[in-house]
């Protein structure tokens, strides 16, 4: 398998970053819709497992990028 082009990087990494800022907006409203305290809103965003999924993978993404433009 090949490695992708900097402009697939760099379209994935966009995309995966609106996606990621969308949910996070999302579960930001329906907390506050729930009235969670501040300091629960903050946990649930921290532990929820597909933002903490999105950040890792969008760092693998970012780092083999930056390799590619190294190269």
């Amino acid at each position: 398998m090949s490695e992708p082009e900097l402009q697939e990087l760099n379209e994935s990494i966009e995309e995966l970053t609106i996606y990621h800022d969308r949910l996070h907006k999302e579960v930001l409203t329906i907390a506050k819709k729930l009235k969670m305290p501040q300091k629960r809103i903050e946990s649930t965003i921290k532990e929820h497992s597909e933002l903490n999924q999105i950040k890792i993978i969008l760092e693998k993404l970012i780092e083999q990028r930056d390799k590619q433009r190294k190269s």
